[in-house]
């Protein structure tokens, strides 16, 4: 896994101005099942009790982060509130506050 520094906070409604690689950022096939499950947990405690994750992830122009709560993961995206995502390839760890 490729290691970031300082990423960038953002507000989720400033997602969809961004533009994102179609490479996956994590490279090896554990940490992407790693990612995946990390994902559906985020989801799940969302439905449950709107439980907010912190979501590391890089567009073209380097790190980010946002704090929001997961409101659908789908096979390519991670959807939150509005609808906005983030492509689920581009997402580099979940952080469970």
């Amino acid at each position: 896994m490729q290691l970031i520094s300082s990423p960038r906070l953002i507000e989720k409604e400033n997602i969809p101005n961004l533009r994102f690689p179609d490479e996956d950022v994590l490279t090896n096939n554990s940490d992407r099942k790693r990612r995946l499950q990390d994902l559906l947990n985020a989801n799940e405690l969302g439905d449950l009790a709107q439980y907010k994750v912190k979501i590391l992830f890089e567009d073209y122009s380097g790190p980010k982060k946002v704090e929001t709560t997961i409101w659908k993961t789908t096979n390519d995206d991670v959807v939150l509130k509005y609808g906005i995502k983030i492509p689920i390839r581009r997402v580099v760890k979940i952080y469970f506050p």
